[in-house]
C-alpha cells in the first residue's frame, strides 16, 4: 500500500487544545499505555473531522488497526461533546450581543434505518436537520442536536426551545420565511399572499435589509461545513448529534473565540 503526507487546514492552536484535552482525560482515568501519544491521537481525530478521511485511510496513515482508529476518534468526539455548551450557556453569552440569526441546515447522511423521516422533499436527499444560532457578524454561537431531515425548521426550533430561549433573553433574532409564525423575538421577512401577490415598496426594502443580515448566518453555516465530515456523514443518525456538537468546540478553539 502506498502512503503520502496530507495537510489539515487548521492551526497548531487547535491541535494543542485537543491534545491538552486528551492528556487531561488520560491522566484523570489513569489510562494505560496507548498505541498513539495524545498529539498523534488528536491529529487522527482532526483528519477525520476536518478532512473527512475514512477510518481505513486514518488507520493506514497512523499505522494502527481500523478498529483502533475508530475507537480513538469516538473517544475524542465524546470528550468534545462533553465540553460543548448547551443552549442555556449559549444564551448567557448571547445576551451581550446586538442581535442574533437563526437558521437551519441539512447535513447529508448515507446510513438510515428508516428512509422516510430522513428524506425531506425540499432537498431530495437523506439528511438530518441542524439548527444554528449565529451572532450579528455571522460567527457561530450554537448548534442544536440533530433531528430527522424531514423536520421543518420551525418545528425543529420549537423542539429544541430555541425560540423561547431567544425570546427570554430579549434577543432580536432574524430568521428566514421558514420561521413564519414563530413569534416572540424572531423577525421574519414579509411574505406574499394569495390576496397580496405584490409587496409594497416599503416591505420590499425591509426584506432586502433583512436578507443582508441573514446572509451572515449563511456564511456561518458555510464555515461550519468546511469541516468536511459534514459534507456527507457516514455513520448512524444517532451518532450525528455528537459530531455536530463536537465541531463548534474545535471551531471556537481555532478562532480563539469565547476563550475563558
Amino acid at each position: 500500500m502506498l502512503s503520502y503526507p496530507s495537510m489539515i487546514p487548521l492551526s497548531g492552536r487547535t491541535l494543542n487544545h485537543l491534545t491538552d484535552l486528551i492528556r487531561a482525560h488520560r491522566t484523570q482515568h489513569r489510562s494505560q499505555w496507548r498505541r498513539l501519544e495524545p498529539g498523534r491521537q488528536a491529529l487522527l481525530a482532526l483528519a477525520y473531522l476536518r478532512n473527512g478521511d475514512t477510518y481505513t485511510r486514518l488507520a493506514a496513515g497512523s499505522a494502527v488497526g481500523v478498529a483502533t482508529a475508530w475507537r480513538y476518534v469516538q473517544e475524542i468526539i465524546v470528550l468534545l461533546t462533553a465540553a460543548a455548551e448547551d443552549l442555556a450557556a449559549a444564551m448567557r453569552r448571547i445576551r451581550h450581543l446586538a442581535n442574533a440569526i437563526l437558521d437551519g441546515t441539512l447535513i447529508p447522511i448515507d446510513r438510515v434505518a428508516d428512509q422516510k423521516p430522513y428524506y425531506p422533499g425540499k432537498h431530495k436527499r437523506h439528511g438530518v436537520n441542524v439548527q444554528v444560532i449565529t451572532d450579528a457578524a455571522g460567527r457561530l454561537v450554537w448548534t442544536s442536536p440533530a433531528l430527522a431531515g424531514s423536520a421543518h425548521d420551525l418545528t425543529a426550533a420549537r423542539i429544541h426551545g430555541n425560540i423561547d430561549a431567544l425570546t427570554n433573553a430579549d434577543m432580536m433574532t432574524f430568521a428566514d420565511k421558514g420561521y413564519q409564525a414563530a413569534r416572540g423575538s424572531v423577525r421574519t421577512p414579509f411574505k406574499r399572499r394569495r390576496f397580496r401577490p405584490k409587496l409594497p415598496t416599503r416591505q420590499k426594502t425591509i426584506n432586502r435589509t433583512h436578507a443582508k443580515i441573514r446572509a451572515r448566518g449563511e456564511r456561518a453555516i458555510a464555515t461550519l461545513k468546511t469541516w468536511k465530515i459534514l459534507t456527507k456523514l457516514r455513520c448512524c443518525p444517532r451518532r450525528t448529534t455528537a459530531i455536530v456538537q463536537a465541531i463548534p468546540v474545535l471551531h471556537h478553539a481555532e478562532t480563539n473565540r469565547y476563550a475563558g
